[in-house]
């Protein structure tokens, strides 16, 4: 075998070793990610979301918050809110007076808040990252690629606190060029969260003229 040919061969092992090693450190630390998130009671998250397509021309900044328990959850986010009973999903929108009422089901293709910590899980190829500084911070990315290529996803970033194993933000960029930045202001855990926060009251709802539509 020509020196050359040998000298290619050995590097291409060489780079299928170390992807094979980051892929691995990549897991790892993700599988620390989720069961740091799964011992907590509960989770409340205040978050900035930007919405950014240079081609179109579009760009959308806002805040929110969600309060996770097990798959119930609370989301208050662009002048509406929704909540999950672990049986159905209800959207309120005060501004059109109109409450929507979905079946689980009606999330599938998405990630749901109950899942925004925990989405990585399947589905998708691993790469470690580059390591960041965010004022003293220490953020390591991690690279996930969908392994359905008929995703309309083409990446996501995910930034993990090297410390606290908290996620701090996701970066997904669209194949149609549109990346969403969803970064953490505020992770609080094991909050006294009010007893009826994941429970819908209609009744409240209808007294106050709301109109409801069952899908």
């Amino acid at each position: 075998m020509k020196p050359r040919i040998l000298t290619i061969l050995l590097m291409c092992c060489c780079l299928g070793v170390s992807h094979a090693q980051d892929a691995a450190k990549a897991k790892n630390l993700l599988d620390e990610v989720y069961t740091k998130v799964k011992g907590y009671d509960n989770i409340v998250v205040d978050f900035k979301f930007d919405l950014y397509n240079s081609e179109a021309d579009v760009r959308q900044e806002t805040r929110g918050n969600v309060s996770l328990n097990g798959d119930k959850y609370y989301l208050n986010y662009m002048g509406a809110e929704q909540l999950y009973d672990g049986k159905k999903v209800y959207t309120i929108v005060p501004e059109n007076e109109e409450v929507t009422i979905e079946d689980k089901s009606a999330e599938s293709g998405t990630v749901s808040p109950s899942k925004m910590l925990t989405f990585y899980r399947e589905g998708h190829r691993l790469d470690w990252d580059i390591l960041q500084d965010v004022q003293g911070r220490k953020i390591q990315y991690v690279k996930l690629t969908p392994i359905d290529t008929n995703s309309e996803v083409a990446s996501i970033l995910l930034g993990i606190d090297v410390e606290t194993r908290h996620i701090y933000k996701l970066i997904e960029t669209g194949k149609n060029g549109t990346k969403t930045t969803i970064t953490v202001n505020s992770f609080k855990t094991n909050q006294p969260l009010p007893k009826t926060l994941f429970t819908f009251d209609e009744k409240k709802y209808t007294d106050e003229g709301y109109y409801i539509i069952r899908n």
